[in-house]
Formats: C-alpha cells, structure tokens, sequence
C-alpha cells in the first residue's frame, strides 16, 4: 500500500480507501462486512470511509464493530452529514448547526470513537447559510471530534467561498469527495484545477463507475444475477446511468489494455483515477473480502501517457465531463 497526503496538509491516508456505501447493513450480512474490513486491513488500507446516511446510520455501527480492537491510531476513519438520518424529521438534515452538532454525537458513538479524522460535507446546502455551517465545522474541530474537514460534490465556486470561510475561521478544508472514473471525468474541468490552487485534494468515489468497467455487463445482455445491476436495494438505481450499450461497447475495448498489463479491469480502473495528482485516494466497496484485495493491488500502479492515451481513445465520447453535472439538491431531501 503507498499512502498520500490529504490537501495541503501532513495527514496521510492510503491510496486505496475503504468504503461501505450500499454494502454494510444492505446489500451483505454483518459477518461478511467483517471479514471484507478484515481484509482491507490485511491489504495495508488504513482509511475507511462511511456516513450517517448510509443504510440509514446502520453501516456506521457495522463498521465501527468491525474494527473494534485495532489501534485508533493506525486508522484514519473518515464519515460525512447531510442526507436526512434517523426518523427523517425537518432538522434531521441538511448543514444547519443543529444537524451537525448532533450528528458527529451519533456518528462517534455508533463508530465506537473519540472522533473522526476526517468529517465530511456529504452535500452543499443551499438551505443553510455557508457561515453557520462553517462555524459549526470548526466548533466541531476545537471541540476535538474531528482533526480535519472535507466536503463531497461540491462545485469549484462552492469550493473556493467554503475554504475561504475555513481559512477566516482558523481550520483547513482539506478535501472533495467527488464522483470520478473514466466515465465520469466531470470534476476535471473546474474542480480539479481550483482544488489544486486552494490546497485541496479529491477522495474519488465509484473509481469503477458502479462495477461497469469491471467489463461484467456485455451490450445487449441481461445483468448477471447477484450483481449490482440486478440488485432492486438501490444498486441498480444507482447504476442504471452507466448501463447504455454505447457505454458498455467502449468499455469491452479496455480489456486488451488491462491484458497486457497484466491487471484486472477493475484494477486498472482504480489505477487510471490515482494517476490524477490532484486525486489522494480511491475508494472501493466490496461484497466479498477476495474483491478488497483485488482492488489494493492498484495501490503504486503507473500508467504511461501512450496508456492513458488508449484508454481515452477506447473511451471516447461516452465519458461525462460537463461541470455543471456536479450539483446539490436546491432543496433538502426528505
């Protein structure tokens, strides 16, 4: 495992993170959860990523059981708020002061720790003045519950007023978690250049675009049963973008580019995000520990430009990247 420091500062965290979006406590049993952090650890990972929202708080628990008696010290463990939580009532939600003091509460307790080393913005909030959630993050950073704060799909304008609050309030805002694969390059054009300017670093979520450039799903053919396309929990819904046969034609011609390389497609997704300076890590989900310790192999892969060259090429023009395709609802969801 290589690991890379998060924004402009000393806090380091591994290459390939950990994650449990749609997997604790929904798509597979506890005990598999386990053993699939239990294999994140063994592959070196040391940065888990989680939040409240997910499985609505549940796979927070899931996870903080899973590394109960390791070393608090040796993990960096990252959640986020926004999404509605709990019995979803009217400040059950959103960035507002209330919601995000008594969110890190719940989250530490159900993780089963301190604090977090990294919280995290799971959306903007237009509903919330961005001064009353900045000051929120930083009495939350004094208060010594969380050692840094992120965001997550947030837009370059929402990136450059968010840290410029943080740098007025004596806190950093060190990181965007944003969507990015080769199918869906749409931080590159704005976010990625003003991140660099600020300091901030990107920590990429679905590197293999919802498993498609795992190659599995072939144009014109039904979704294999048990994947993520075929699942009704919320995988499929969260795929169904990808799963246009124009998509999935381009993504069969990368598999001779993953042959010679001697890595699996999903491999050589995972190495092409982490080949973006700007990007500090790739997180990966998993439904099976053998899928963890694939998927950290990509950890210190380098890709020559005549790669990234073909990988373009194969891709084409079915790759997203318009801007304005980063965007928070203009209303709290419910």
């Amino acid at each position: 495992m290589e690991f890379r420091y998060l924004g402009n500062s000393g806090f380091k965290i591994s290459e390939i993170i950990y994650g449990n979006w749609l997997t604790h406590a929904s798509q597979v049993e506890n005990d598999i959860a386990t053993q699939c952090v239990q294999a994140a650890l063994d592959a070196g990972i040391t940065t888990f990523d989680t939040a409240d929202a997910y499985a609505n708080t549940a796979a927070e628990k899931v996870l903080g059981d899973a590394l109960k008696g390791e070393r608090r010290a040796s993990l960096e463990i990252f959640t986020k708020v926004y999404w509605p939580t709990g019995p979803k009532g009217p400040n059950d939600v959103g960035l507002s002061r209330k919601h995000i003091l008594e969110s890190i509460d719940g989250s530490l307790q159900r993780l089963g720790s301190d604090y977090v080393d990294l919280y995290q913005a799971h959306r903007y909030d237009h509903e919330t003045p961005l001064e009353e959630t900045m000051q929120a993050f930083a009495d939350v950073v004094r208060a010594g519950k969380a050692l840094y704060i992120g965001v997550s799909e947030w837009d370059a304008e929402q990136l450059r007023n968010g840290h410029a609050l943080a740098k007025q309030l004596g806190f950093q805002l060190i990181s965007n978690q944003p969507q990015y694969s080769m199918l869906w390059r749409v931080i590159e054009k704005e976010v990625v250049p003003t991140s660099g300017e600020l300091g901030i670093s990107q920590i990429v979520w679905s590197p293999v675009a919802q498993g498609v450039l795992t190659g599995k799903y072939k144009p014109g053919a039904e979704a294999p049963a048990g994947s993520r396309a075929a699942d009704e929990k919320g995988g499929a819904n969260a795929i169904k973008s990808f799963m246009r046969d124009d998509v999935l034609t381009a993504v069969q011609q990368l598999q001779p580019i993953a042959d010679e390389l001697g890595l699996t497609m999903a491999q050589l997704a995972v190495a092409w995000v982490l080949q973006n300076p700007n990007v500090a890590g790739a997180i990966v989900g998993a439904s099976r520990p053998e899928q963890v310790a694939s998927n950290a192999a990509a950890a210190g892969v380098r890709l020559s430009s005549d790669v990234l060259g073909r990988i373009d090429e194969a891709v084409g023009d079915v790759a997203q990247t318009d801007p304005s395709l980063t965007v928070s609802p203009e209303r709290r969801p419910v």
